[in-house]
């Protein structure tokens, strides 16, 4: 084990501190694994002299990232600090420095990945991103390597652990979103600005990523239809749970014979999947491939030890590579990346599912009818219908509907003739549905 590979970390956060824990405190096995010594020779942050619960030599911590970025010796740099910029700025300066880069940032991936990954392809180096999705489980390896043999068909994944503990916590104890909300907070699995999870938008930058390595095409975050878990309800969750359903704050990534369906927004999962049964805040990523059929994969989405976990497998990947001169033996983008295809999208007002409707009525004869009516019109039959209340006149009650299969453009229109009926009290709201059949 002759050869030494130092490597330069950018970041000693969360993350950061749990990586630095795993490359020291681990250095004799993964060496071993690697078959190459490799030494955290350098770690770059702000601030160098809060306590990160690692012990670290002090000679090897600065504050001035060129310190890492132009050391000829450092062959490896991992870059923990998160966001678009400085981030961007100091992958692009390490790529063109010759060095190999592993991050955890999936939002800069997912919105400047093509620059990233097109400069890197021209400097023959490696983008590891284990960590950008899934946390600790190794879902990107999976893909790239595990599955190579596949024709993936069909991604679903829950990919946000807080969005996920949220939703497990409205279903197991009756509370509210706000309710659920604070309760995430208190325990650190929310942060005070919950935007990015709760709305979808951190799904969507990790099932961009996902979509590119699954099907070897170029994606944009516009391209991925996201709504996210803001509007959900008490009584919404319960009425899912008398039909045998769960909510889940959902990606979809789904292949076509005319295009490719990309979507994220609470969907009703059967009891019976698997997905359904992913509470708290685990994540869980779900393939079917033309050979293997279904895989699930299932961890600890976020958090230091699982993300370091993913963040030095990377490394230790990347190491071995550099030991044996095979640099992207396995391509970052998994496939060369100038073979990455243009996306053809399905529109999500083509897709075709089933869905939940809740309509606030008054308790008068002849409500059901127009509702059904107006559904009938545009195509949308009927499978279950709920309505409680009656009895109780000149008051609102909930009338609640599961359709088949039906047309989204379809299903738009017709709620948007219902939601102008006088005998309504309130916008509809409507919950997308995966059948156990649309799940395989």
């Amino acid at each position: 084990m002759a050869e030494t590979i130092k490597v330069g970390l950018i970041g000693f956060g969360t993350v950061g501190s749990g990586t630095a824990k795993i490359l020291l405190g681990q250095q004799e096995l993964i060496s071993k694994r690697a078959g190459c010594k490799i030494i955290l020779s350098k770690i770059c942050d702000k601030d160098i002299t809060s306590d990160r619960g690692v012990s670290v030599p002090k000679d090897i911590l600065t504050t001035n990232v060129d310190e890492v970025l132009d050391d000829p010796d450092i062959k490896i740099v991992i870059e923990l600090i998160g966001g678009i910029e400085p981030a961007k700025s100091f992958i692009l300066k390490a790529i063109k420095n010759k060095k190999h880069v592993v991050t955890a940032n999936k939002a800069l991936l997912a919105t400047y990945g093509h620059e990233i990954f097109s400069t890197a392809y021209k400097h023959d180096v490696e983008i590891g991103f284990e960590a950008s999705v899934g946390g600790g489980i190794p879902i990107i390896k999976t893909v790239k390597e595990g599955l190579v043999a596949n024709d993936i068909k069909t991604v679903l994944g829950i990919m946000n652990g807080t969005a996920n503990y949220i939703l497990s916590s409205m279903t197991d104890q009756g509370i509210s979103f706000e309710q659920a909300l604070k309760k995430a907070q208190e325990l650190g699995y929310a942060e005070a600005d919950p935007t990015y999870d709760v709305e979808g938008i951190d799904t969507a930058h990790k099932l961009a990523i996902m979509t590119m390595l699954s099907f070897g095409v170029k994606v944009s975050l516009d391209d991925i239809y996201t709504e996210g878990i803001t509007t959900l309800k008490p009584i919404d969750i319960s009425f899912a749970s008398e039909f045998g359903y769960r909510i889940k704050l959902l990606a979809i990534a789904r292949k076509h014979k005319d295009g490719i369906e990309l979507r994220i927004h609470p969907t009703m999962v059967p009891e019976s999947h698997l997905l359904a049964q992913v509470n708290q805040a685990y994540n869980a990523i779900y393939l079917v491939g033309d050979s293997v059929g279904k895989v699930l994969l299932y961890g600890l989405g976020a958090g230091q030890m699982p993300t370091g976990s993913a963040v030095v497998s990377d490394v230790v990947d990347i190491a071995r590579n550099l030991s044996k001169e095979a640099t992207n033996r396995v391509y970052s983008t998994g496939v060369p990346f100038d073979t990455l295809k243009e996306l053809t999208l399905k529109p999500m007002s083509e897709t075709i599912g089933r869905y939940y409707f809740r309509f606030s009525a008054m308790d008068q004869p002849g409500v059901l009818a127009k509702i059904a009516g107006i559904l009938g019109e545009h195509g949308i039959s009927i499978d279950s219908v709920v309505q409680k209340g009656r009895g109780q006149k000149k008051r609102s009650v909930p009338i609640v509907m599961l359709t088949h299969e039906a047309k989204e453009e379809e299903v738009k229109k017709a709620l948007e003739k219902i939601d102008t009926l006088q005998v309504l009290t309130d916008k509809t709201v409507l919950i997308r549905v995966e059948s156990q059949d649309s799940l395989e």
